[in-house]
């Protein structure tokens, strides 16, 4: 059936639960060896995921933990870390454990009564709750990476750009409320595969979109329906909320990393100029998007202990793709393979050509304030972490071949890491 619902704004939405995550469990652990080969077997798995997961959500949304059954030590320091939650050093990990995996809820409610959203939208403090509950729900925990975890530390990470003196200044609260919401959906209901995944699968998502950011259209419409079916925004205008939902789908289409380079030349174009003008809605929206994206992939440039946990997770679900191509003789995507592709040489590769030249005009922009400085300097200090870690495992490569040679792709990298 069609996936799809048209709202009154005409907007199409996603009905929740039309997304089929893929239980990797299910697809590798088969009684016989090579049960599942055919494509038509491929697809009937997808089909039963499909049909659970829905038939899970009509059941009724999965009752979350309640924060009151927690002890109230962890409940105490739950909330003592939520007195720190603009701080570049907040523990996201810590965090999700003292509220019981609702890292996501607890950190929305605090950051929407900070800011004052309730108050100014009149929002009803029951249904945002549900809406909020649905978000986090709409991840899937099977993730090693795109979970409500990573959707709460973009969230908090936005909170703390939204709180730089160069954009704050200028920041409406539908501006605030947009940025938090995009950065608490922009990943909802991934599936722990890419973009490229979902298109050679001919998967039904990739048609719907035309292969065109197909995961980033299904977060921002997977949005919307939830958005619809909490009701969360009836109270509002109809334009107001036609406004709101075009703008969340400019944002997290905005996280595409296909368009990197659009924006990084746009934002270079502004600077250059010194052009951009705050006061203009326009120009602040397009800060809005820098500052998602900067969000979105902020992993390398926090404390070296957090970063590496991240850093371990995106990989881990790299490798269970590429585990995954290989078993139904699909091409290995590029990063995916766990026997050449390693987690050092992935992350060095993805902070020299994806999050420098981002966040190095992020600090332009905010004029080198001392979280922009932190950040950058954090960001330096990792990638020398891996380059070492990089080249240990060269060295020790080098010693277990009696040859004492090293793989085309491990010279080019080290090659180009020693290039000024």
């Amino acid at each position: 059936g069609d996936a799809r619902v048209r709202g009154q704004t005409g907007v199409l939405s996603e009905r929740r639960g039309s997304y089929p995550f893929i239980d990797f469990r299910l697809l590798n652990n088969t009684t016989l060896s090579g049960e599942i080969g055919t494509k038509k077997k491929v697809k009937r798995l997808l089909s039963f995921q499909r049909y659970f997961h829905a038939s899970r959500l009509l059941r009724g949304i999965v009752p979350q933990a309640s924060l009151y059954l927690l002890d109230e030590d962890y409940l105490g320091q739950a909330r003592h870390m939520l007195s720190k939650v603009g701080m570049w050093d907040f523990d996201i990990f810590l965090f999700d454990r003292l509220t019981n995996g609702n890292s996501l809820v607890t950190l929305l409610c605090h950051l929407f009564n900070v800011h004052g959203l309730i108050h100014h939208f009149q929002l009803d403090m029951v249904t945002l709750h549900r809406f909020f509950v649905m978000v986090q729900e709409d991840y899937h925990s099977q993730n090693p990476y795109h979970n409500a975890v990573h959707a709460a530390d973009v969230t908090q990470a936005m909170h703390c750009y939204l709180r730089e003196p160069k954009l704050a200044n200028f920041l409406t609260p539908s501006d605030i409320m947009l940025g938090l919401l995009a950065a608490a959906a922009h990943d909802v209901d991934h599936p722990g595969v890419n973009q490229p995944f979902l298109i050679k699968t001919k998967h039904h998502l990739a048609s719907l979109y035309q292969n065109v950011s197909v995961l980033e259209n299904h977060h921002w419409r997977s949005t919307i329906g939830m958005l619809r079916e909490s009701r969360l925004l009836a109270h509002l205008p109809k334009e107001v909320t036609q406004d709101i939902e075009q703008q969340l789908g400019s944002l997290i289409l905005a996280t595409d990393i296909n368009r990197q380079n659009e924006f990084l030349i746009r934002l270079k174009s502004h600077l250059d100029n010194q052009d951009l003008r705050l006061e203009d809605a326009q120009d602040r929206h397009f800060m809005l998007q820098i500052a998602l994206k900067c969000a979105d992939i902020c992993n390398p440039c926090r404390l070296w202990d957090l970063s590496k946990q991240w850093s371990e997770r995106v990989c881990e679900e790299f490798y269970r793709q590429g585990d995954l191509e290989q078993k139904f003789e699909l091409e290995i995507s590029p990063l995916c393979n766990q026997q050449k592709d390693t987690i050092p040489s992935i992350q060095i590769g993805f902070m020299t050509y994806i999050v420098e030249p981002l966040f190095e005009r992020w600090a332009q922009f905010t004029g080198d304030t001392p979280l922009s400085e932190n950040m950058l300097n954090h960001l330096r200090r990792n990638k020398a972490k891996w380059r070492s870690l990089l080249h240990k495992q060269h060295s020790s490569s080098r010693s277990s071949d009696h040859s004492g040679q090293v793989t085309d792709s491990q010279e080019q990298t080290l090659n180009k890491e020693e290039t000024p």
